[in-house]
């Protein structure tokens, strides 16, 4: 049978049919990435979504081969193993989709809830754990032996949204048409950590683009750790870390945070710090930090940390952790600036 006759992609134009592209499927995925926005604006051309709080998943199905692969392309199988069973149900049976792993702290999306999840390794043990995740999906990239990149999004919906039955832990991830400053207020009203604008006529472009773009209601984003301050008082661990991003190859310091933590949490992460120790500051201005009691470290945990604003003279306000990430690579962490 002729699938472009026939099936999920009857509904296409010529004009569309001309635009996917049949080919076996790609072994690895370098992922659409949005750009954070000050600008909020309403748009028929646009489309409106949930930010979501949660690890990036991209999910590729040939035949019985399921594979769950990080946005740095590490296999997530092990870590979620229900998501794997529940897409080897689907009757599709050729797909790659982008989407998100999402956990709950009631109706809110936690990646703090999220983290006592992303950490194990043993399918078992991730079954057994009291966090319930979820596997929201955002976008088709191919289906049925054709690569539908090249499809504006709003089309690539639409298939997605006929390709699964959407059933739990499967989700499909809703949006809004046009009225984006309205569905931002409201988001930020529910406490949502925002939205993302994509463009509706926009193909699937690997990584940054304007195409996508980032309403956030608070601000968070990755920080690599380069050094601790000793613990005081009752605390243990650590007191706080000492935070920064890169500028071409230098780590530019950004500020301490020391709060967010638990004392799981702490004692944990005090262990892979003090394993990582080094003698001197990864930082490029090492010599104007005048902080006592500092252990530096390799610059190769990155966190998830939420703040306030951004000082003038480049530090965070009211830094708070969020949780450890393990879907991108110190290197790549930037200081997010609006388009």
């Amino acid at each position: 049978m002729n699938n472009l006759k026939f099936g999920l992609f009857s509904s296409l134009s010529d004009k569309e049919k001309k635009l996917i592209k049949k080919g076996p499927q790609p072994d690895s995925i370098d992922p659409m990435l949005a750009t954070l926005s000050h600008r909020r604006f309403s748009d028929e051309n646009w489309l409106f979504e949930r930010k979501l709080d949660g690890e990036r998943c991209i999910s590729f199905r040939t035949g019985n081969a399921l594979h769950l692969m990080s946005r740095n392309n590490k296999k997530l199988n092990n870590t979620y193993p229900e998501i794997v069973t529940a897409l080897a149900k689907e009757e599709i049976s050729d797909f790659i989709t982008d989407g998100e792993i999402l956990a709950f702290d009631k109706n809110l999306t936690s990646f703090a809830r999220l983290q006592n999840r992303m950490h194990i390794s043993d399918p078992e043990k991730a079954l057994d754990s009291d966090v319930k995740v979820y596997y929201y999906i955002f976008d088709l990239l191919y289906v049925n032996g054709y690569n539908i990149e090249r499809l504006p999004l709003r089309k690539r919906k639409n298939l997605l949204r006929q390709a699964f039955k959407w059933e739990d832990p499967i989700r499909f991830v809703q949006h809004k048409n046009e009225d984006g400053e309205e569905y931002f207020q409201s988001a930020c009203e529910k406490g949502w950590e925002g939205l993302i604008a994509k463009n509706a006529e926009s193909r699937y472009i690997k990584g940054r683009s304007k195409q996508w773009l980032k309403f956030k209601c608070i601000n968070q984003q990755e920080f690599v750790i380069g050094g601790f301050t000793e613990p005081e008082g009752a605390r243990i661990g650590f007191g706080a870390l000492l935070i920064g991003y890169y500028e071409e190859d230098e780590l530019i310091y950004a500020g301490k945070v020391g709060t967010g933590f638990d004392d799981k949490m702490l004692k944990n992460l005090s262990e892979r710090l003090k394993d990582n120790i080094e003698k001197s500051s990864p930082f490029k201005d090492n010599n104007d930090l005048q902080i006592k009691n500092v252990q530096w470290v390799k610059p190769e945990l990155v966190a998830e940390i939420g703040f306030t604003e951004w000082t003038e003279d480049g530090k965070l306000r009211h830094p708070r952790f969020l949780g450890l990430r393990r879907d991108k690579r110190p290197q790549d962490v930037k200081r997010e600036a609006p388009e």
